[in-house]
């Protein structure tokens, strides 16, 4: 370092830690650390978090499980993944409440997606909140409806059949009283 490197004196664990969204630094899906904001933002202290399966932070094992297997070739092909899913606060006052989040992440081994990665969390509560009861399926299918993926697309991304997704889909837009997808893609943004 040179007197002239605009790093000299920076603390990169304290800009982790003080970081304006949720940062979590993982290894084998399991949470190795995180910053104050997603302690903030699951309702929990670091030490609740750390070594800790992301499992806790979803409201079904069924989810995790899935998304595991739906992300790892995305990151293994692109390094990187991006998606709005709903999420489960581990804690405090608000313990077991799900709420939408935007979650990015990105592969420190694209040979093996899921040996390290780092990833961020946003709360979407405030913009989208979850005001139906949804069941896992439903809530893959919310989340990729709003993303604008036909019922063709969902199926290929969830690996189901698109006359399945469809029925989904027809759920959702009886609990959220839609007459189209657009209306029920509306309302689901709107929460």
């Amino acid at each position: 370092m040179t007197p002239s490197d605009p790093t000299l004196g920076l603390d990169y664990k304290l800009a982790f830690d003080l970081a304006p969204v949720g940062l979590v630094l993982s290894r084998r899906r399991m949470i190795v650390d995180c910053n104050q904001h997603v302690c903030d933002m699951f309702g929990a202290s670091r030490e609740q978090l750390v070594g800790q399966s992301f499992r806790v932070l979803y409201p079904s094992a069924d989810e995790y499980e899935r998304t595991g297997a739906r992300i790892a070739p995305i990151l293994n092909t692109h390094g990187h993944y991006a998606d709005d899913r709903v999420m489960r606060r581990f804690g405090g006052r608000l313990q077991g409440e799900t709420f939408w989040c935007h979650v990015t992440g990105r592969a420190l081994n694209r040979d093996d997606p899921h040996e390290a990665g780092i990833w961020s969390f946003e709360d979407l509560s405030s913009r989208r909140p979850v005001k139906a009861e949804l069941t896992a399926r439903e809530r893959e299918v919310a989340a990729h409806l709003m993303d604008g993926l036909t019922s063709k697309e969902i199926g290929r991304v969830l690996a189901i059949s698109h006359r399945t997704v469809e029925i989904y889909r027809a759920r959702l837009m009886r609990k959220y009283k839609a007459s189209t997808t657009a209306d029920l893609v509306h309302k689901l943004m709107a929460g």
